[in-house]
């Protein structure tokens, strides 16, 4: 195996990012250029972080190109972006050094002795955004990497000057065993990139693995309603802390209940004694677990509970996590990034508390065709809450089409279940459904972490264009 490039040795030089457009790769790029780095990068498809990117003033290349890489001096790419790619495949045969990005965020992390790693199946963004705007809230500094946009930082990324570092810590294809972390935080252990685990007790496994990577004097946060999160947590020599709904844990909530919009509130009890009262600002019990498992990481960073809480009354969430985007002739219209079932479940259980005087209509844009093949049974029930489901076309990705499965097989799925669920291809057809059957009292929730978002975008883009004409 060739020897892993340091970024610390390509300062001022140019650094090309292959798959710029991810949530992750562009918050890097963006941290790359505030360090003092050239960036350029590239992706398959224009998108809004591309936007975001271009109004940074970093040079960004629409489509996959070998001459894209030419003089560049270090190249990083995603985990999506395969070896045969034109412009991987050119800097290879130009000897040009190359690193995935996983390498990259985890030497990044190196710079910071506190380097917090938020890992689980489900949560992953929210948490860290919750314990990042604590951590601002309380006088830290922390750098912050997340795979969102968070208003409160401007972005997704953040070069702090303290000695804390808070990030995403991923199990796909195994990218959080390159970031060593000081203390991690897991939220959950579930069944999901099924196309590089072979099952569900691996992915605990690597779990395992990652949090043997913790030194003696580290720490790990885990849920420990999670069996698996427990049982890999306690092999652990470092300090253990449990949070969760049940008493048993160190960290868990008395009294939690929840409001007409499903926004919940508690008393956080930590060893027996009531360290704070929480009222959160996002919807959702989930969310609430959440906020305890943020808690937990800022106390053992040095912030107090009460302090943590009191931040937490403010936070707003994340773009594309519960986001309105629209009110049309009565309907609210709102996206969740929401991509396997289980999290379009919890979306849906907020939006159905919200939805209150009309039909709960569901939009799935289902993501990969490994995870719709591995979790098949799943896609099929995971949006009865809904009054209504469309169903657009599979989101490949980083995927082929292996011609063998499609959107209409989830639907007649569906129905068979009894859940009404139409399949509407493309974008087109899903908006000119939701015109011709929306009414007043609606509530729309397109859900997915492809490019579903664009929908909400075209929705309001037409509607805009409606309202000029005379």
């Amino acid at each position: 195996m060739a020897e892993i490039p340091r970024i610390r040795d390509y300062q001022g030089k140019r650094i090309h990012l292959i798959g710029i457009g991810g949530s992750s790769m562009s918050g890097l790029a963006e941290m790359l250029q505030e360090k003092g780095y050239r960036v350029t990068g590239s992706d398959r498809d224009h998108g809004y972080l591309l936007e975001a990117l271009e109004e940074k003033q970093i040079p960004v290349t629409v489509g996959h190109r070998a001459e894209n890489v030419h003089g560049a001096d270090l190249i990083v790419y995603s985990a999506a972006i395969r070896p045969d790619n034109p412009e991987r495949a050119e800097a290879e045969r130009l000897g040009i050094p190359a690193m995935e990005r996983a390498w990259l965020l985890g030497q990044l992390m190196e710079e910071y002795p506190r380097a917090v790693g938020i890992c689980g199946a489900h949560g992953k963004t929210t948490t860290t955004a919750m314990l990042s705007q604590i951590l601002m809230d309380n006088g830290k500094d922390p750098g912050i990497h997340i795979g969102g946009r968070l208003d409160a930082i401007g972005g997704s990324t953040r070069v702090g000057h303290g000695d804390i570092f808070v990030a995403e810590a991923c199990e796909y294809n195994r990218s959080f065993l390159h970031m060593p972390p000081k203390i991690a935080v897991v939220l959950n252990i579930d069944a999901d990139h099924l196309d590089c685990y072979r099952d569900l007790d691996e992915i605990e496994e690597t779990f395992g693995k990652y949090l043997s990577l913790l030194p003696e004097d580290g720490a790990v946060i885990g849920n420990g309603d999670d069996p698996r999160v427990r049982r890999q947590a306690e092999k652990q020599a470092c300090r253990k802390a449990f949070f969760g709904i049940q008493p048993d844990n160190d960290w868990y909530p008395m009294h939690l209940r929840e409001d007409e919009n499903g926004t919940a509130s508690f008393d956080l009890v930590h060893r027996g004694e009531t360290a704070a009262s929480v009222t959160m600002n996002v919807p959702g019990i989930f969310n609430a677990l959440n906020a305890i498992a943020a808690i937990a990481a800022a106390c053992e960073l040095g912030v107090q509970p009460a302090d943590a809480a009191r931040s937490l009354a403010a936070f707003r969430g994340v773009h594309r996590r519960f986001e309105k985007t629209d009110e049309i002739d009565g309907v609210e219209i709102f996206h969740d990034y929401g991509h396997n079932p289980a999290e379009m479940r919890n979306a849906l259980s907020i939006a159905r508390k919200r939805c209150r005087n009309g039909r709960l209509i569901a939009v799935m844009q289902p993501h990969t065709f490994s995870r719709v093949r591995t979790l098949f049974q799943e896609y099929l029930n995971c949006t009865e809450e809904a009054d209504i489901t469309l169903v657009t076309d599979i989101c490949a990705a980083r995927e082929k089409d292996p011609g063998d499965l499609n959107s209409g097989m989830l639907t007649e799925g569906m129905r068979k279940n009894g859940i009404s669920a139409f399949w509407t291809p493309s974008f087109q057809d899903t908006e000119d459904w939701l015109r011709a059957h929306w009414q007043p009292g609606d509530l729309v929730l397109t859900m997915g972490c492809g490019d579903i978002n664009r929908l909400n975008d075209q929705i309001h883009e037409h509607e805009a264009e409606k309202r000029k004409q005379p």
